[in-house]
């Protein structure tokens, strides 16, 4: 059926509205989604790869950074595989990405890889920091740099930390890092908000790999086959292209390693009925140079939320061998596959309907119904409610997905080092649903849709990197470039047919679910061509300064057809669009005192203005936004590794943003402008006492925009912190460790009317674990177990922890007190 538009249009905003077609799929809001959807054509298969030193730049500004560790010829540069996501792009915007991952993936495939030549040995890792500050993070610069060193706020969250403070999921991991919301809308789980910016503003790389908008294909992702996460913030195109705007979140695998062979076998259930296990191996073979890593999990995450539960199940496995010590290769593979029901929020209502069961502190403000466009208000949960489906019964979400990956790495000489690495990529998702539920004030029922996307993925790509280690009139001089270029093809197909759009109403309580009906689908074929040549380049003036800078050049070539579900063809389709944007970084770092690191930043950022890349058609605005940041700040950490501590303060401005009012029409928001700081500190103040804290403040605010000029984008919370603490007794027989963590979040708008608000909440998990040393055990050759018992949201808090703004009548709620028991073994 048509969508209502829910809203009506300003007058004012027709002299700039620009007709939009977000051909993603289906998690546009309603009223977007009828025209959105997208297809891709035919598949091919290219690679190349060949990569050529680039010319040094150097730049002004303050990053200082030391060199990194020279080539070891001993280590094969892991190259990461990773699973994809779903998602579909939002149709509410062009500046704002949302939620929706089934609309359309994006552009090619792209990874920085860390030289070699800088990377340390897969065996001999640093001494640990409180903050992981010696940790590489290799989607934020190829040169190597340790996060202590790379100029810009970079945080990587270990395996230790996930494992330590229990997060399950990459969603989870975002409590690891400072100032950064996420959450698992139902179309684009795994979504997250930094600095001022969400959803498809954030790229979301696996092993450094681009694949398309996180809004259209992140999934549910399980913790336990990754090494890292990696959060680099604010513009960086430089490293990932486009969309890197609030910054990028990178998800390492687990690499092989050298050395005896190491195992490791991990469950646990909670009291929702959830329940994961995990076996992992690793280390070196029986032949000489070759070294293995394998991982197996499965796991069933079951919901508050009544009927929602997702199976997630993954395999993954490398090998990398030693030719020689010059010469190194690698091969790649790993399968995951997700299935199960979903969870699209819970209706607001006003506080009259829900009289005494009004919940306090949730929500506050009002809303426009989707449908009819009737405003409502006071706003409110009813508590009946809390456990609520309002989806079909035959409801359906899943996925599956497969990455291949090899390459080598050859030491040319001492100082310079090639490494290549070609991957494939294929996905195919759905979505069967009911999707948008809003309040009749005047029927006193939800009214909900049904909408439907399947997306078929394949993407093909190879890199080549260089990295030279020189000297330049006897200045140290560390440059690396990398070659990328690769195919994205997506066929999206969903929902099409405006005049029997399936739509009901059901009951507030008890609702009858109902089924979805007969799909009558639209095809879209989009196909994204990259070519990319990127250099960096470290000039190490002084041992206490050092200028960093890089540019990166692209070509980016997207082609777009299809075929309506009765056999016309869309408007303005076929059609092809070339964008060649160049982006850069220049930094400063300056070490006066060993430990402590001053630095400052500018960098920019590119997008499609009015629209994902993969919704970009000729009704819309076809140029690219523009991004960039001032960032200044300081790392510091103490000489025995025990204290340390990280300030920000950054200025990101992006202009020529739309944002969408319906799913047909866009209108120019002007730019949006975030200005915050953000500060990180950790010590152990004696051996067995870990204290740990942060805090971020954040303003972001639409600005030339002649709704909403001063409103604050959805999902930006003013003011975040986080704090914990942990404390193990290690005179007993079984070292035993207690400890908890506190997360506060400011309040955050649902769409970007700032009508509706999500209030302020504060929640707390304490955790407890036991390590029982293998001479207790009765399993012969284990090295030691673990058994944990955690409680998450120990007040039983009730609150708004997620929106997806193309559906502004309903919020994602938190999950209530969950108590979790685990065990881990290694052997």
């Amino acid at each position: 059926m048509a969508r209502p538009t829910g809203m009506t249009v300003p007058s004012f905003a027709v002299e700039h509205n620009v007709s939009t077609s977000d051909n993603h799929g289906r998690h546009l809001p309603a009223r977007l989604r009828a025209h959105c959807f997208h297809l891709n054509r035919p598949r091919e298969r290219w690679l190349s790869a060949a990569a050529l030193p680039l010319g040094v730049i150097g730049l002004f500004f303050a990053d200082t950074i030391e060199t990194a560790s020279a080539q070891s010829p001993q280590v094969l540069d892991p190259i990461y595989i990773s699973p994809p996501k779903p998602r579909h792009e939002s149709r509410h915007a062009a500046s704002k990405p949302t939620s929706d991952a089934r609309g359309l993936p994006r552009r090619a495939a792209q990874q920085p890889a860390t030289p070699a030549a800088a990377r340390p040995a897969a065996n001999s890792e640093p001494p640990s920091t409180p903050l992981n500050s010696n940790a590489v993070a290799t989607s934020a610069s190829r040169l190597g740099l340790s996060v202590h060193e790379t100029p810009a706020t970079v945080e990587v969250v270990g395996r230790q930390t996930m494992r330590e403070q229990g997060y399950r999921t990459t969603t989870e991991s975002a409590q690891g890092a400072v100032g950064v919301l996420s959450g698992d809308a139902a179309g684009a789980p795994g979504g997250f908000s930094m600095r001022g910016f969400s959803f498809g503003e954030v790229t979301v790389l696996y092993n450094g790999i681009w694949i398309g908008p996180q809004s259209i294909t992140s999934r549910v992702m399980d913790t336990a086959g990754l090494a890292q996460v990696e959060f680099l913030k604010g513009p960086s195109s430089i490293m990932s292209g486009l969309a890197a705007i609030g910054g990028s979140v990178n998800y390492v695998s687990n690499q092989p390693t050298t050395g005896p062979i190491r195992n490791e076998l991990d469950g646990s259930i909670d009291s929702l009925g959830s329940y994961r296990t995990h076996f992992g191996s690793g280390g070196s073979t029986s032949v000489p140079g070759l070294d293995y890593r394998f991982d197996v999990s499965s796991s069933k995450l079951s919901s508050f939320i009544d009927g929602d539960d997702q199976r997630l199940d993954d395999a993954s496995g490398q090998i990398n061998y030693r030719v020689s010590d010059a010469f190194k290769v690698f091969g790649a593979i790993e399968y995951k596959r997700d299935d199960g029901h979903a969870y699209w929020g819970t209706p607001l209502v006003p506080a009259a309907f829900a009289g005494p069961f009004a919940t306090n502190g949730v929500v506050a403000g009002t809303a426009v119904n989707t449908f009819t466009g009737s405003v409502l208000g006071p706003l409110t949960v009813d508590s009946r409610t809390l456990h609520t489906s309002y989806n079909v019964a035959d409801n359906s979400v899943g996925a599956h997905e497969l990455w291949l990956r090899g390459g080598f790495e050859l030491a040319l000489n001492s100082d310079v080092t090639i490494r290549n690495q070609a991957y494939e990529y294929g996905a195919k998702r759905h979505w069967y649903d009911s999707e948008t539920y809003a309040f009749n004030d005047a029927s006193s029922l939800i009214d909900r849709d049904r909408f439907f996307v399947t997306h078929k993925q394949q993407v093909v790509g190879d890199n080549t990197d260089l990295v030279w280690n020189s000297g330049f009139f006897g200045i140290e001089n560390r440059f690396a470039a990398q070659l990328q270029v690769s195919r994205n093809d997506i066929q999206f197909a969903q929902e099409g047919n405006p005049d029997t759009f399936p739509a009901d109403s059901v009951t507030v309580l008890n609702p009858d679910p109902g089924f979805y009906g007969v799909p009558e689908p639209n095809i879209r074929n989009s196909r994204l061509d990259d070519l990319a040549i990127s250099v960096e380049d470290r000039l190490k003036l002084t041992p206490m300064l050092a200028l960093i800078g890089g540019v990166r050049a692209e070509d980016l070539t997207l082609s777009r057809d299809g075929i309506n579900f009765d056999g016309t063809i869309p408007s303005g389709q076929p059609f092809t669009k070339t964008w060649t944007p160049v982006s850069y970084r220049a930094a400063a770092t300056l070490e006066p005192v060993k430990g402590l690191m001053f630095y400052g930043l500018f960098a920019t950022a590119y997008d499609p203005a009015a629209a994902g890349i993969f919704s970009v058609t000729p009704g819309t605005s076809l140029q690219l936004t523009s991004a960039r940041i001032y960032e200044t700040g300081v790392k510091a950490v103490s000489s025995d590794n025990r204290a340390e501590a990280t300030l920000s303060a950054y200025d990101i401005e992006r202009r020529n943003v739309y944002v969408a009012l319906t799913n047909a029409v866009s209108t120019p928001a002007g730019e949006v402008h975030t200005r915050g700081v953000e500060l990180a500190g950790a010590i152990r103040p004696v051996e067995n006492l870990k204290l740990w804290g942060n805090v971020a403040f954040t303003q972001a605010r639409y600005g030339d925009f002649d709704v909403w000029t001063g409103n604050t984008p959805s999902n930006v919370a003013p003011f975040i912190v986080n704090a914990g603490a942990s404390y193990r007794f290690d005179r007993w027989r079984w070292p035993v460790e207690i400890g908890g963590s506190v997360r506060h979040v400011g309040q955050r708008y649902l769409f970007e009317d700032d009508l509706a608000r999500m209030l302020p909440y504060t929640t707390a998990d304490l955790f407890a674990f036991v390590d029982i040393p293998g001479r207790d055990l009765w399993w012969q050759g284990l090295q030691t177990m673990r058994v944990a018992f955690r409680v998450r949201n120990l007040t039983d808090t009730v609150y708004a922890a997620w929106s997806d703004p193309g559906y502004p009548d309903q919020v994602y709620l938190g999950a209530p007190r969950t108590f979790e028991l685990s065990a881990s073994a290694k052997w």
